[in-house]
Protein backbone atom coordinates (compact mmCIF):
# COMPACT_ATOMS: atom_id res chain seq x y z
CA UNK A 1 0.00 0.00 0.00
CA UNK A 2 1.44 3.35 -1.06
CA UNK A 3 1.25 6.17 1.46
CA UNK A 4 -0.79 9.27 0.56
CA UNK A 5 1.14 12.48 0.07
CA UNK A 6 0.07 15.68 1.81
CA UNK A 7 1.23 19.02 0.38
CA UNK A 8 0.65 22.32 2.16
CA UNK A 9 0.47 25.45 0.00
CA UNK A 10 -0.41 29.10 0.50
CA UNK A 11 0.58 32.01 -1.74
CA UNK A 12 3.84 31.09 -3.48
CA UNK A 13 2.91 29.83 -6.94
CA UNK A 14 6.47 29.69 -8.26
CA UNK A 15 7.66 27.52 -5.37
CA UNK A 16 4.56 25.35 -5.46
CA UNK A 17 5.00 24.66 -9.17
CA UNK A 18 8.57 23.46 -8.61
CA UNK A 19 7.37 21.05 -5.95
CA UNK A 20 4.44 19.73 -8.00
CA UNK A 21 6.49 19.22 -11.17
CA UNK A 22 9.23 17.42 -9.24
CA UNK A 23 6.62 15.31 -7.48
CA UNK A 24 4.96 14.40 -10.79
CA UNK A 25 8.32 13.14 -12.11
CA UNK A 26 8.81 10.89 -9.09
CA UNK A 27 8.61 7.15 -9.45
CA UNK A 28 5.25 6.01 -7.98
CA UNK A 29 3.59 9.42 -8.43
CA UNK A 30 1.25 7.95 -11.03
CA UNK A 31 0.14 5.38 -8.42
CA UNK A 32 -0.16 7.75 -5.45
CA UNK A 33 -2.90 9.82 -3.85
CA UNK A 34 -2.13 13.50 -3.26
CA UNK A 35 -3.93 15.77 -0.80
CA UNK A 36 -3.29 19.49 -1.28
CA UNK A 37 -4.20 21.77 1.61
CA UNK A 38 -4.44 25.38 0.43
CA UNK A 39 -4.48 27.96 3.23
CA UNK A 40 -6.65 31.08 3.10
CA UNK A 41 -5.82 34.81 3.24
CA UNK A 42 -4.63 36.65 6.33
CA UNK A 43 -6.15 39.85 5.03
CA UNK A 44 -8.29 40.39 1.97
CA UNK A 45 -6.19 42.90 0.07
CA UNK A 46 -5.94 42.64 -3.71
CA UNK A 47 -2.32 41.51 -3.87
CA UNK A 48 -2.74 38.82 -1.24
CA UNK A 49 -5.90 37.43 -2.82
CA UNK A 50 -4.29 37.40 -6.27
CA UNK A 51 -1.29 35.42 -5.04
CA UNK A 52 -3.49 32.89 -3.27
CA UNK A 53 -5.72 32.54 -6.33
CA UNK A 54 -2.66 31.96 -8.52
CA UNK A 55 -1.70 29.01 -6.31
CA UNK A 56 -5.23 27.62 -6.37
CA UNK A 57 -5.36 27.89 -10.16
CA UNK A 58 -1.97 26.15 -10.42
CA UNK A 59 -2.85 23.14 -8.29
CA UNK A 60 -5.78 22.45 -10.65
CA UNK A 61 -3.78 22.74 -13.87
CA UNK A 62 -2.60 19.14 -14.12
CA UNK A 63 -3.17 15.66 -12.75
CA UNK A 64 -0.08 15.72 -10.56
CA UNK A 65 -0.63 12.22 -9.15
CA UNK A 66 -3.05 9.34 -9.71
CA UNK A 67 -5.61 11.08 -7.50
CA UNK A 68 -5.58 14.69 -6.33
CA UNK A 69 -7.81 15.98 -3.53
CA UNK A 70 -7.82 19.73 -2.90
CA UNK A 71 -8.88 21.17 0.45
CA UNK A 72 -9.17 24.96 0.45
CA UNK A 73 -9.49 26.98 3.63
CA UNK A 74 -11.62 30.16 3.37
CA UNK A 75 -9.61 31.82 6.15
CA UNK A 76 -5.97 31.73 7.19
CA UNK A 77 -5.07 28.90 9.57
CA UNK A 78 -1.32 29.48 9.50
CA UNK A 79 1.28 26.88 8.66
CA UNK A 80 1.32 25.14 12.04
CA UNK A 81 -2.42 24.56 12.34
CA UNK A 82 -2.68 23.66 8.64
CA UNK A 83 -0.06 20.94 9.01
CA UNK A 84 -1.38 19.62 12.30
CA UNK A 85 -4.93 19.42 10.99
CA UNK A 86 -4.03 18.03 7.58
CA UNK A 87 -1.59 15.39 8.81
CA UNK A 88 -4.03 14.24 11.51
CA UNK A 89 -6.90 13.97 9.04
CA UNK A 90 -4.98 12.00 6.42
CA UNK A 91 -2.98 9.73 8.73
CA UNK A 92 -6.12 8.81 10.65
CA UNK A 93 -7.77 7.83 7.38
CA UNK A 94 -4.85 5.97 5.76
CA UNK A 95 -2.62 4.92 8.66
CA UNK A 96 0.49 6.51 7.14
CA UNK A 97 1.40 9.76 5.42
CA UNK A 98 4.17 11.52 3.47
CA UNK A 99 4.43 15.26 4.13
CA UNK A 100 5.71 18.10 1.92
CA UNK A 101 5.50 21.88 2.10
CA UNK A 102 5.38 24.31 -0.81
CA UNK A 103 9.16 24.85 -0.91
CA UNK A 104 10.37 21.28 -0.33
CA UNK A 105 11.32 20.02 -3.79
CA UNK A 106 11.61 16.20 -3.89
CA UNK A 107 14.23 14.38 -5.93
CA UNK A 108 13.08 11.56 -8.18
CA UNK A 109 13.76 8.81 -5.63
CA UNK A 110 11.87 10.55 -2.81
CA UNK A 111 8.55 8.67 -3.01
CA UNK A 112 10.13 5.26 -3.45
CA UNK A 113 12.43 5.79 -0.46
CA UNK A 114 9.56 7.01 1.71
CA UNK A 115 7.23 4.16 0.78
CA UNK A 116 9.92 1.49 1.10
CA UNK A 117 10.91 2.78 4.54
CA UNK A 118 7.30 3.10 5.72
CA UNK A 119 6.71 -0.54 4.77
CA UNK A 120 10.01 -1.88 6.10
CA UNK A 121 9.64 -0.24 9.54
CA UNK A 122 5.88 -0.28 9.86
CA UNK A 123 5.91 -2.61 12.87
CA UNK A 124 9.05 -1.23 14.53
CA UNK A 125 7.37 0.72 17.33
CA UNK A 126 10.45 2.80 18.14
CA UNK A 127 10.75 4.10 14.57
CA UNK A 128 8.46 7.13 14.48
CA UNK A 129 9.58 9.18 11.50
CA UNK A 130 11.19 8.81 8.10
CA UNK A 131 13.26 11.87 7.18
CA UNK A 132 14.34 12.92 3.67
CA UNK A 133 16.82 15.66 4.64
CA UNK A 134 20.16 15.14 6.33
CA UNK A 135 22.44 18.09 7.26
CA UNK A 136 25.66 18.29 5.20
CA UNK A 137 27.97 17.19 8.00
CA UNK A 138 31.58 16.16 7.41
CA UNK A 139 31.40 12.54 6.32
CA UNK A 140 32.64 9.81 8.62
CA UNK A 141 34.59 6.83 7.21
CA UNK A 142 31.68 4.41 7.58
CA UNK A 143 28.78 5.42 5.33
CA UNK A 144 25.60 3.34 5.13
CA UNK A 145 22.60 4.05 2.90
CA UNK A 146 20.40 4.86 5.91
CA UNK A 147 20.78 5.16 9.66
CA UNK A 148 18.83 6.07 12.76
CA UNK A 149 19.16 9.33 14.63
CA UNK A 150 17.22 10.95 17.45
CA UNK A 151 17.30 14.48 16.07
CA UNK A 152 14.75 16.85 14.51
CA UNK A 153 13.98 16.84 10.79
CA UNK A 154 10.94 18.29 9.02
CA UNK A 155 11.98 18.95 5.42
CA UNK A 156 10.15 16.11 3.71
CA UNK A 157 9.10 13.44 6.18
CA UNK A 158 6.70 10.58 6.76
CA UNK A 159 5.11 8.77 9.66
CA UNK A 160 2.43 6.32 10.76
CA UNK A 161 -0.72 6.81 12.85
CA UNK A 162 0.83 4.74 15.66
CA UNK A 163 3.62 7.34 15.91
CA UNK A 164 1.51 10.46 15.27
CA UNK A 165 -0.71 9.42 18.18
CA UNK A 166 2.19 10.47 20.44
CA UNK A 167 1.92 14.10 19.26
CA UNK A 168 1.63 16.46 22.25
CA UNK A 169 0.78 20.12 21.65
CA UNK A 170 1.39 21.44 25.18
CA UNK A 171 4.77 23.23 25.16
CA UNK A 172 4.79 23.49 28.96
CA UNK A 173 4.69 19.71 29.17
CA UNK A 174 7.61 19.42 26.76
CA UNK A 175 9.62 21.88 28.85
CA UNK A 176 8.95 19.69 31.88
CA UNK A 177 10.12 16.61 29.98
CA UNK A 178 13.36 18.31 28.90
CA UNK A 179 14.38 20.38 31.91
CA UNK A 180 17.72 19.16 33.28
CA UNK A 181 21.04 20.30 31.71
CA UNK A 182 21.65 16.78 30.39
CA UNK A 183 18.16 16.47 28.93
CA UNK A 184 18.45 19.89 27.28
CA UNK A 185 21.87 19.03 25.83
CA UNK A 186 20.50 15.82 24.30
CA UNK A 187 17.44 17.65 22.99
CA UNK A 188 19.88 20.04 21.27
CA UNK A 189 21.72 17.02 19.77
CA UNK A 190 24.93 17.50 21.78
CA UNK A 191 24.39 21.14 22.66
CA UNK A 192 24.52 22.94 19.31
CA UNK A 193 21.07 22.19 17.85
CA UNK A 194 19.40 25.19 19.55
CA UNK A 195 16.04 23.37 19.62
CA UNK A 196 15.24 23.83 23.29
CA UNK A 197 15.12 27.60 22.85
CA UNK A 198 12.42 27.06 20.21
CA UNK A 199 10.25 25.48 22.89
CA UNK A 200 10.81 28.56 25.05
CA UNK A 201 9.97 30.90 22.15
CA UNK A 202 6.74 28.97 21.59
CA UNK A 203 5.91 29.15 25.28
CA UNK A 204 6.42 32.94 25.25
CA UNK A 205 4.36 33.36 22.11
CA UNK A 206 7.25 34.62 19.99
CA UNK A 207 6.85 31.58 17.69
CA UNK A 208 3.99 29.24 16.95
CA UNK A 209 5.50 26.20 15.28
CA UNK A 210 4.52 22.56 14.91
CA UNK A 211 7.84 20.83 14.13
CA UNK A 212 9.50 21.42 17.49
CA UNK A 213 6.43 20.02 19.26
CA UNK A 214 6.46 16.93 17.05
CA UNK A 215 10.18 16.38 17.62
CA UNK A 216 9.76 16.72 21.39
CA UNK A 217 6.77 14.35 21.29
CA UNK A 218 8.42 11.44 19.51
CA UNK A 219 11.75 11.94 21.28
CA UNK A 220 10.13 11.78 24.72
CA UNK A 221 8.20 8.69 23.61
CA UNK A 222 11.51 6.93 22.90
CA UNK A 223 11.36 7.33 19.14
CA UNK A 224 13.92 7.29 16.35
CA UNK A 225 13.97 8.79 12.87
CA UNK A 226 15.41 7.05 9.81
CA UNK A 227 17.71 9.26 7.71
CA UNK A 228 19.19 8.77 4.22
CA UNK A 229 22.90 9.10 3.53
CA UNK A 230 22.13 12.06 1.21
CA UNK A 231 19.16 14.38 1.21
CA UNK A 232 16.34 13.51 -1.17
CA UNK A 233 14.83 17.00 -1.12
CA UNK A 234 15.96 20.53 -1.86
CA UNK A 235 14.59 23.44 0.16
CA UNK A 236 13.84 26.22 -2.35
CA UNK A 237 12.43 28.55 0.30
CA UNK A 238 15.59 30.38 1.36
CA UNK A 239 14.69 33.50 -0.62
CA UNK A 240 12.98 35.56 2.09
CA UNK A 241 9.49 34.45 1.00
CA UNK A 242 8.79 31.81 3.64
CA UNK A 243 7.36 32.14 7.11
CA UNK A 244 10.47 30.92 8.93
CA UNK A 245 13.19 31.06 6.26
CA UNK A 246 15.49 34.00 5.65
CA UNK A 247 17.17 35.09 2.46
CA UNK A 248 20.40 33.10 2.76
CA UNK A 249 20.71 29.67 1.17
CA UNK A 250 21.68 26.92 3.57
CA UNK A 251 24.01 24.05 2.61
CA UNK A 252 21.83 21.14 1.59
CA UNK A 253 23.87 18.24 0.16
CA UNK A 254 20.98 16.68 -1.76
CA UNK A 255 21.43 13.78 -4.16
CA UNK A 256 19.72 13.42 -7.52
CA UNK A 257 18.94 9.71 -7.48
CA UNK A 258 16.09 7.54 -8.68
CA UNK A 259 16.29 4.97 -5.88
CA UNK A 260 17.83 4.39 -2.47
CA UNK A 261 17.69 0.61 -1.96
CA UNK A 262 16.79 -0.28 1.61
CA UNK A 263 16.88 -4.06 1.32
CA UNK A 264 14.40 -6.47 2.86
CA UNK A 265 15.77 -6.58 6.41
CA UNK A 266 15.26 -3.72 8.86
CA UNK A 267 18.32 -2.24 10.51
CA UNK A 268 18.66 -2.67 14.27
CA UNK A 269 16.99 0.35 15.85
CA UNK A 270 19.94 2.10 17.43
CA UNK A 271 21.31 5.59 17.01
CA UNK A 272 24.44 6.09 14.91
CA UNK A 273 26.46 8.14 17.38
CA UNK A 274 29.24 8.90 14.87
CA UNK A 275 26.75 10.64 12.58
CA UNK A 276 25.06 12.37 15.51
CA UNK A 277 28.34 13.81 16.73
CA UNK A 278 29.34 14.82 13.20
CA UNK A 279 26.07 16.72 12.73
CA UNK A 280 26.51 18.47 16.08
CA UNK A 281 30.04 19.46 15.04
CA UNK A 282 28.71 20.83 11.73
CA UNK A 283 26.16 22.90 13.65
CA UNK A 284 28.87 24.20 15.98
CA UNK A 285 31.01 25.34 13.04
CA UNK A 286 28.01 26.80 11.21
CA UNK A 287 27.16 28.95 14.24
CA UNK A 288 30.64 30.41 14.67
CA UNK A 289 30.71 34.15 13.94
CA UNK A 290 32.65 35.38 10.90
CA UNK A 291 36.10 36.95 11.29
CA UNK A 292 34.56 40.38 10.78
CA UNK A 293 32.00 39.74 13.51
CA UNK A 294 34.68 38.49 15.91
CA UNK A 295 36.83 41.56 15.30
CA UNK A 296 33.80 43.79 15.91
CA UNK A 297 33.08 42.00 19.19
CA UNK A 298 36.67 42.51 20.37
CA UNK A 299 36.58 46.19 19.41
CA UNK A 300 33.34 46.65 21.33
CA UNK A 301 34.83 45.02 24.43
CA UNK A 302 37.86 47.31 24.49
CA UNK A 303 35.83 50.42 23.65
CA UNK A 304 37.20 51.33 20.21
CA UNK A 305 34.36 50.11 17.98
CA UNK A 306 32.49 53.43 17.64
CA UNK A 307 35.47 55.60 16.57
CA UNK A 308 36.73 52.92 14.16
CA UNK A 309 33.26 52.55 12.65
CA UNK A 310 33.02 56.33 12.22
CA UNK A 311 36.36 56.39 10.38
CA UNK A 312 35.35 53.41 8.21
CA UNK A 313 32.14 55.13 7.14
CA UNK A 314 33.97 58.41 6.43
CA UNK A 315 36.76 56.83 4.36
CA UNK A 316 35.11 53.99 2.51
CA UNK A 317 31.41 54.76 2.17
Amino acid sequence: MLAPIVLFVYNRAQHTEKVLRALKENDLADQSVLYIYADGPKQKDTVQLARIQAVRDLIRQEQWCKEVHIIESPANKGLADSILGGVTEVVNKHGRVIVLEDDIVPEKGFLRYMNDALTLYEHEEKVMQISAYIPPYKKVPRQARTYFLRIAGCWGWATWKRAWDHYEHDVNLHLQHFSTPEQIRKFDIEGHGKYHCQLIYNQRGDYYTWAIRWYASWLYAGGYSLYPSHSLIFNAGFDDTGEHCGASLTDQNHAIISALPLGDTPLPVAEDMDIRLAIDKWLEIKQRPSLRARVAQICQKIGIYDPLHTLWVRWFK
